[in-house]
């Protein structure tokens, strides 16, 4: 057994040492055996934005009826009403019922991010302060930007590079205050927490929390998840956050911070621009809630749910858009109270795409990409719709009620924007029907 183990290990020497032998020959080539062809170079990626040709061929009223005239006959629909048009010229190519008021369900955000890029500055920050208090007690004021979060440093976000309440943390400690106690300062907003309309139940189902001008991730008890339970005590929780961060024993209370106090540390939330993109891209409701109340701020309306509402249809109204049929009872689309036509929605995204309105562009850069991101991830299959890639479209559902406003790029390079809103069916049918009627003008020269 000893002999045929050392035979055997000689061999395999054997065979290493004349393996190295040839790799170190075929190394030392310079030449390949005729008909070997060249190795190919290195691939390289090269990114790049291609414009849109603003000499794609025009698409018709005739073409587009005759793309989507199957799918639009869908039961699924149920009551269906929607609009579509050239984003680079604004004619409209199709309509049907494009007036009546709908329930919009959260395609109501696309009028809250229309008057939000119209209105404010694109740069705008909202600033978290800490203030000090009496007795060794400090303040946390919140300012309306529900992004701030209670992650620790070096962790993910919900939010695009949202403020830390530990930067807060760190700045206290690093500034020697002792702290006994941590307030909570909601004086910012005002009027009621919650819509009438609203269900509480959607605390606790992961669509909303109170509107108080202090929140941290969205009121999501599981920061990270998107349809996580919300607490029902927005601005105590964050406080509770910052009392924990800086290892503060007993209750967080509500107290008002002194007029003229110091500012012990403060955070700064995103660039508007890239909030918004955020409340489109994951449908937020209290995203959308808060940046209404900051646009009746700058306004110079009341700083509520209320107010919101109002500053969104003015600055709406104001920048020449046909208000007509639109009843809001909130910014976000969580009440069935709410009633937009088909019209109102294509024109706004006609707007945003075409060369009207090009402070409404970077909506664009939020709307979730069909097949890829967002609420549109798990919708248009690559392998049976044609849309998948090609359609950007914030969709909108509760029950009873769907839709999907958006735009595509059809096979000759034309922009169409389009509203399509159906009721009446249950989502999980309405939505691959919607996503149908959007698949079949990806594939439409529409001529």
């Amino acid at each position: 057994m000893m002999l045929w183990t050392v035979i055997s290990v000689v061999i395999l020497a054997l065979i290493a040492a004349g393996s190295v032998a040839v790799a170190l020959h075929l190394d030392k080539s310079d030449e390949l055996p005729p008909g070997v062809p060249p190795q190919p170079a290195a691939i390289s990626v090269n990114p790049q934005i291609k414009a849109v040709s603003a000499n794609a061929p025009e698409p018709t009223a005739a073409g587009v009826s005759q793309a989507i005239a199957a799918s639009v006959r869908n039961p699924a629909l149920g009551q269906f009403t929607g609009q579509i048009s050239d984003a680079l010229t604004g004619a409209t190519l199709w309509t049907d019922s494009p007036a009546e008021p709908r329930v919009p369900a959260s395609n109501a955000k696309i009028l809250t991010a229309s008057a939000a890029l119209l209105a404010l500055p694109h740069d705008q920050r909202l600033t978290t302060t800490v203030v000090a208090g009496p007795n060794g007690q400090i303040i946390l004021k919140g300012a309306g930007d529900p992004t701030l979060s209670a992650q620790p440093r070096g962790a993910d976000t919900f939010y695009t590079d949202a403020p830390r309440i530990a930067e807060l943390a760190a700045q206290i400690r690093k500034a020697g205050i002792p702290v006994n106690s941590v307030a909570v300062d909601t004086s910012a907003y005002s009027g009621p927490t919650m819509e009438r309309t609203w269900d509480r139940r959607d605390i606790a189902g992961g669509d909303i929390t109170p509107i108080e001008s202090l929140i941290a991730d969205g009121g999501r008890i599981e920061p990270l998840d998107e349809y996580s339970p919300r607490v029902e005590d927005p601005a105590v929780s964050a406080g509770t956050a910052l009392a924990s961060a800086l290892g503060v024993q007993g209750r967080v209370t509500e107290a008002n911070a002194p007029a003229g106090g110091e500012v012990v540390a403060k955070v700064t939330s995103a660039p508007l621009v890239t909030r918004v993109n955020d409340m489109m891209r994951y449908s937020d409701n209290v995203l959308a809630e808060t940046l209404s109340i900051e646009l009746s701020v700058a306004r110079g309306g009341p700083a509520s749910i209320a107010g919101g509402v109002s500053a969104v249809e003015g600055a709406l109204a104001e920048h020449g858009f046909d208000m007509t049929g639109v009843t809001l009872s909130d910014a976000s689309g969580l009440s069935y109270a709410n009633r937009v036509p088909a019209a109102v929605l294509d024109k706004l995204m006609a707007a945003a795409s075409g060369p009207s309105q090009p402070l409404m562009r970077s909506m664009l850069d939020g709307l979730p990409v069909a097949g890829g991101t967002g609420t549109l991830a798990d919708r248009f299959d690559p392998t049976s719709n044609p849309g998948a890639g090609w359609v950007r479209a914030k969709t909108g559902t509760l029950t009873g009620v769907s839709s999907l406003t958006g735009i595509v790029q059809t096979i000759d390079g034309r922009v169409l924007s389009f509203a399509l809103m159906s009721g009446g069916t249950s989502p999980a049918d309405a939505r691959p029907a919607l996503d149908d009627v959007a698949g079949d003008l990806r594939e439409c020269g529409c001529r």
